[in-house]
This record gives structure tokens, C-alpha cells and sequence, in this order.
């Protein structure tokens, strides 16, 4: 099923996609929720982030060809990084241009929400610790990060954390197509096969750092493509099963 958060007029609602109207949820998705009669077209409503996680964990160099791409080697172990919950954004939300920057990049990746407290989980069990899958992508400052060889500046401007538009609770994340399209040409185009840790190993390692609450993401690494965004453009992200995350860049 697919999940979403949205404003009609002033209000914050919850809702499902069903027959292919939104229907209002009540309740926590996280919890027992009543899915109701009240009705809304997807056209007409404001998307807002499906959750409101209160970390995303990022996984970098986690495509080999991805690290290629960047000259990186490719890590022996998970190599994670946080993005701050002010850097969540939402289907059709503006991506700011920060002007400390010269180069923002578009990363397309899956991501995965976490449905209930998760800590030191071992991997055969963190499938158990999955609400549901998302399309995330996950914008760099790439002249910051070459600069300060680091993650956490680079990634944690303001609205650099869309995700959405919706969270699908009813998917097989195995060999799944993520792509990147900007202004409507194909930039990114991988499959989550090609992962070099998959999600259970994911979820595991980092369920051993820090503990997992419910509606916590995890962006599980981009496939190679990665590249510049300018003033004005329209980025896209695709994850098959799930649908298209669409975001408008905008320099201040």
C-alpha cells in the first residue's frame, strides 16, 4: 500500500492511495490506523514528507561504480553519515541553492523507513524492522565535500533531503530500477542488485551504532550518474514499485 502525508488547505493529513484516490488515514501509521471514506485527488492536494524521521542514515559509495566514478575505493565496510531532519523535503518541494556552493549534485537512491524501535539487530531479522520503501535523493554540495574530504556540511544544507512521494509497505526491494532523470533525460539508471550491502546488512550494522526509531530513513547509496544541477531545473527520481520523486531547484 501507499502512504502518504499531505496538507489540504491548512490542514496536515495522513492518507492511503486507493483505486487511485488518496484516502484519509486516521491514526499512526506506525500503530493501528482506520483508513476512511474522505476522499482527495492526488492532483489537488500538497505533498509533505510521508514521515517525519528524526535521522537519515545515508550509505555512501555503496555502487561500486559510483565510487569509481568519484575515484573512491570501495569501502570493506558500511560507510555511513546523517542528514539532519531540517533537511527533509517532499515531493515537489524546492531544493535551495545554498550560495556557499558552486556545484550541487543529484544522488537517486531507495530508501527504507523503519516501523518500529530497531537496535542490534542481526541481519536475518531486519527485514522484521521494515515499514516500507521510498524514493530519496540525497543532494550534495560536491565542491564542499572535495574541499573538506567530509560528508556532514556537504549533505546537511536545508531542504537537501527530499524523499516521496509516497511510502509503499507492500514491496520486494531486490532488483529494483533507480533512476535519475534531470529536465527529462536519464542521468541515473541502476538496480538495487547492484548494492554492494544489501538492506538487512544495512539495517544490522547500523542498528548496532545507533538505535533505529519508528520512521527513521535510510538512504541505501546511489548508482553511478551522480552530476550537477542548476538554477531552474526539474530532478526526478524513479524507484520501480514506488514511483517519481520530483523536486525544483532554485538558487536565493
Amino acid at each position: 500500500m501507499k502512504l502518504l502525508r499531505f496538507r489540504d488547505g491548512k490542514v496536515e493529513k495522513k492518507g492511503a492511495v486507493v483505486d487511485g484516490k488518496v484516502r484519509r488515514v486516521q491514526g499512526s501509521f506506525f500503530e493501528e490506523y482506520v483508513i476512511t471514506e474522505e476522499e482527495h485527488s492526488l492532483d489537488d492536494i500538497e505533498f509533505l514528507p510521508p514521515v517525519l524521521p528524526s535521522k537519515v542514515v545515508c550509505v555512501a559509495r555503496n555502487y561500486a561504480a559510483h565510487a569509481k566514478e568519484l575515484g573512491n575505493e570501495v569501502p570493506e565496510t558500511p560507510l555511513i553519515f546523517l542528514k539532519p531532519s531540517t533537511a527533509v523535503n517532499s515531493h515537489e518541494g524546492v531544493v535551495e541553492y545554498p550560495p556557499s556552493s558552486s556545484q550541487v549534485d543529484y544522488e537517486g537512491e531507495l530508501g527504507v523507513v523503519i516501523g518500529k524501535h530497531c537496535k542490534n539487530v542481526k541481519p536475518e531479522k531486519a527485514e522484521e524492522f521494515i515499514f516500507g520503501y521510498t524514493a530519496l535523493n540525497d543532494f550534495t554540495a560536491r565542491d564542499i565535500q572535495k574541499e573538506e574530504g567530509k560528508f556532514t556540511r556537504a549533505k546537511s544544507f536545508d531542504t537537501f533531503a527530499p524523499f516521496g512521494p509516497f511510502i509503499e509497505t507492500d514491496m520486494d526491494w531486490r532488483s529494483k530500477r533507480v533512476q535519475t532523470r534531470v529536465n527529462g533525460e536519464t542521468k541515473q539508471d541502476g538496480t538495487t542488485e547492484q548494492m554492494i550491502f544489501d538492506i538487512p546488512t544495512l539495517i544490522s550494522f547500523i542498528s548496532e551504532i545507533m538505535t533505529l526509531l519508528p520512521g527513521d530513513v535510510i538512504a541505501t547509496g546511489t548508482p553511478p550518474g551522480v552530476g550537477a544541477v542548476q538554477d531552474g531545473d526539474v530532478v526526478e527520481v524513479e524507484v520501480e514499485g514506488i514511483g517519481v520523486l520530483r523536486n525544483h531547484v532554485r538558487k536565493g
